[in-house]
């Protein structure tokens, strides 16, 4: 097989899983975007009947809302992301307060001496 054919073999290849990603993309904004559900339905069916008309359309008519919807989307995951790291940071108690429980449950005899000596040592860790 002769290199420019290979070459051509892999622009093919590469121009085709662009051409899926510009479909997920275009579908995903689809469904994603404030449009009615026939809105929706025409702008799906213009896409999968004419494909390359209807992608190159449905981006001049909504290529600046995809952008405010996708930049919208991802600040929504960095806050709720943020969100969860705090409501796991934040446990409430510090480490003194948990050695001070262990000390308690060691003295109430809840604890063996082995046990809270491994409890405290996780904690110290």
């Amino acid at each position: 097989m002769p290199l420019f054919d290979i070459f051509w073999a892999m622009l093919w290849f590469f121009m085709f899983v662009i051409w899926i990603w510009l479909l997920i993309a275009i579908f995903a904004d689809i469904f994603r975007s404030d449009i009615s559900g026939w809105g929706k339905a025409a702008w799906t069916i213009f896409v999968i009947v004419v494909p390359l008309l209807g992608v190159l359309v449905y981006l001049i008519a909504n290529g600046d809302k995809m952008r405010e919807r996708s930049a919208a989307k991802a600040a929504e995951s960095q806050a709720a992301q943020n969100e969860y790291v705090r409501s796991v940071a934040d446990s409430g108690t510090s480490t003194a307060d948990q050695l001070a429980t262990l000390s308690n449950l060691h003295e109430s005899g809840a604890l063996t001496d082995e046990e809270f000596a491994s409890q405290k040592a996780k904690l110290l860790a």
